[in-house]
């Protein structure tokens, strides 16, 4: 059987690999020079290959149509992919978040694992190599056309594109539009796991580059007094607000909120952060009496410093109306309540999402109600699969969407769909000078 699959990404790769050892003929038309391109940029270029929990929490961690995914990751998990890694010769670590990394942290080590293991077998990679449309005749997928008039024959098509995020990765929709041509619906496409606007922007702007470390944040709706997301670890603050881990995670909550752009352009969703989520207002109340009680006779801008990164006390304090100069010993208690307030509640008003050009993922795509789950083939087109960032399913940050990609692609390659005969059938009926895989 010959496969063809769209898309050098990691649901390509692995749709390949598993076509392959399936004992196909299997080709992948790649557009970039290269594959993987979007795979050496994640996890901050060392990627987060994938999450040791169990694999039953990788549904709940996916609040994008979660529940699709059932038989893909447990006919690929995240085991599976360390074991693959490891057969190829790199081992694997687990950091805080049960994140799993190559013991090189750089990834392109781990995609020179996955090349490894596509040159034993075989695989034929076409890279530069821009796919038009699907050629489809009786309703079936037989092959893909690229670069304007080459055209690939074959048993199997699998679209692996994947989203709109990062493009200058090669991530530029082209799927969308592929599918939708042949009768697909395309959900709305949105970023997810991107960082956020604030409203707050002068601050923010002050304390830009500064990281905040084991951090409590909520981000609530201030009308219905209605909690939509929390969370504990890090962020950071940038020019136009905030972004880091637990802020990119929190958008994929967000993004799912209903009237969500109404409520932001209406100022109601505040983002909340706890800066010491370890101590009681009490015991914090204690800590800040027992510095100031050290320092009686310095400036309040330069008793917080054990409390405070440098760059957010002007900030508290302007926040607070406190004289930056003011001596420590001349701070009222009421005063001293107000700062345990802010630092247990420091709020931000969220104004907005950055560009999907900066999301880690899409979220929308290929609607998972025209794909079946066990085989990710098309309802609509027959031998025509899907893999990926292109599906409509998207997970938080901590390796999910890179499984999700590898167990997809995995699917999508193993799944058959007969003898054969019909390529053969139809191949002898085009021209001698056309290419077949």
């Amino acid at each position: 059987m010959k496969t063809v699959i769209i898309g050098g990404g990691p649901a390509g790769m692995l749709a390949a690999i598993k076509s392959a050892e399936e004992g196909n003929s299997v080709t992948i038309l790649e557009k970039n020079n290269n594959l993987g391109r979007k795979m050496l940029i994640t996890g901050k270029g060392r990627c987060n290959i994938t999450s040791s929990l169990d694999i039953s929490e990788f549904i709940n961690n996916t609040p994008g149509n979660g529940r699709f995914l059932y038989s893909a990751f447990d006919n690929f998990n995240n085991k599976d992919i360390v074991q693959l890694l490891k057969e190829e010769g790199l081992e694997v670590k687990q950091e805080r978040g049960n994140r799993i990394f190559p013991v090189t942290d750089n990834a392109i080590d781990v995609l020179n694992a996955l090349l490894r293991r596509m040159r034993k077998l075989k695989i034929d990679i076409k890279t530069n190599a821009k796919v038009n449309k699907i050629i489809v005749k009786d309703n079936k997928a037989i092959g893909a056309i690229y670069n304007e008039k080459e055209k690939l024959y074959a048993d199997k098509v699998i679209l692996a594109t994947g989203g709109l995020s990062y493009p200058n990765t090669g991530s530029t929709g082209d799927g969308y539009k592929i599918a939708k041509e042949l009768g697909h619906t395309i959900n709305n496409i949105k970023a997810s796991l991107v960082p956020l606007e604030i409203y707050q922007k002068d601050e923010c702007k002050k304390m830009q580059g500064l990281s905040l470390r084991n951090i409590g944040i909520k981000i609530t709706d201030s009308e219905k007094n209605k909690l939509i997301y929390e969370d504990f670890g890090e962020m950071l603050f940038a020019h136009f607000g905030v972004s880091g881990p637990v802020i990119i995670s929190s958008s994929a909550h967000l993004i799912r909120y209903k009237d969500i752009e109404e409520l932001l352009k209406n100022k109601r969703i505040i983002l909340s952060i706890d800066l010491k989520p370890a101590l009681t207002k009490e015991k914090l109340d204690d800590r800040i009496l027992r510095d100031f009680n050290d320092l009686k006779n310095k400036q309040v801008k330069n008793s917080l410093d054990k409390l405070l990164p440098q760059k957010m006390i002007p900030v508290i304090l302007d926040r607070l109306n406190i004289d930056k100069n003011k001596q420590v010993n001349e701070i009222t208690k009421e005063e001293r309540q107000k700062i345990v307030e802010i630092l247990k509640r420091f709020e931000l008003t969220i104004s907005g999402f950055r560009p999907i050009e900066e999301a880690i993922i899409t979220a929308g795509g290929i609607s998972v109600k025209e794909i079946n789950p066990k085989t990710m083939e098309s309802k609509i087109i027959e031998n025509l699969y899907f893999a990926g960032e292109i599906i409509d399913v998207d997970a938080y940050t901590g390796g999910f969407n890179l499984q999700i990609a590898y167990s997809t692609g995995y699917t999508a390659g193993g799944s058959a769909i007969g003898d054969g005969e019909f390529w053969q059938l139809f191949s002898k009926k085009v021209p001698f000078n056309e290419k077949r895989c």
